[in-house]
């Protein structure tokens, strides 16, 4: 049937292709996701302890993990909720983590770290909004996952210049430069949020006035 189809000029229909099923080997990417969410009180350890190299260390792992799960969850169509969520949470975790621990040594100043707790607690004021118009969460931006991996790739560089030397006249100012481009895209990522969400409130709003009319 499907080749006289094709004959007539009607296209045979095919079955979708299935994505390919994880080998054993290959890690869930929801077990790579927790994994980084145990290395967090790890590094932050390090960090207080002033054992820097290993702290490096485990930043580069967890951004390689990060790396791995996303490819993991397209390449076999694994992505799911709640792996966003736990890849969102490590992210914010090692984040707030490197704040608190650089702050309490002296490698950034306190007024930079509350620059950032100030852009989580903006972004946490729009929480109530969202569950009182029961808004579901808007799509990530590329410019919110930017301005992550800016953070995270500035503070393996500051760690690495508190090392001294040729080190530190390499790694700090590019760490800085990392450093200021991920908190300003970090501030444009969570305005372009709230733009997000205020559009939403208002197509909310003219749903329920169309329901109750």
């Amino acid at each position: 049937m499907n080749g006289e189809g094709e004959r007539r000029g009607v296209p045979a229909e095919h079955p979708p292709a299935e994505s390919p099923s994880r080998p054993a080997w290959v890690p869930s990417p929801n077990l790579l996701s927790a994994l980084r969410l145990v290395g967090v009180p790890v590094f932050f350890w390090l960090l207080l302890i002033g054992a820097d190299l290993w702290a490096v260390l485990v930043l580069v792992i967890s951004g390689l993990s990060d790396y791995l799960d996303g490819k993991i969850a397209r390449a076999y169509d694994l992505t799911s909720k709640a792996g966003g969520y736990l890849d969102a949470i490590a992210d914010r975790l090692y984040i707030a983590s490197t704040l608190l621990g650089f702050g309490l040594r002296g490698i950034v100043p306190w007024w930079f770290v509350l620059i950032l707790v100030a852009r989580d607690a903006f972004a946490a004021g729009m929480y109530p909004l969202a569950r009182i118009y029961r808004l579901p969460p808007p799509p990530v931006h590329f410019v919110g996952k930017a301005a992550t991996f800016n953070l995270l790739y500035a503070f393996p560089l500051l760690l690495l210049a508190e090392q001294g030397g040729v080190v530190q006249a390499l790694a700090q100012p590019v760490g800085w430069a990392f450093i200021w481009w991920g908190t300003g895209l970090y501030w444009i990522a969570i305005l372009i949020y709230a733009v997000q969400v205020a559009d939403m409130v208002r197509q909310r709003r003219r749903h329920w006035q169309v329901a109750s009319s």
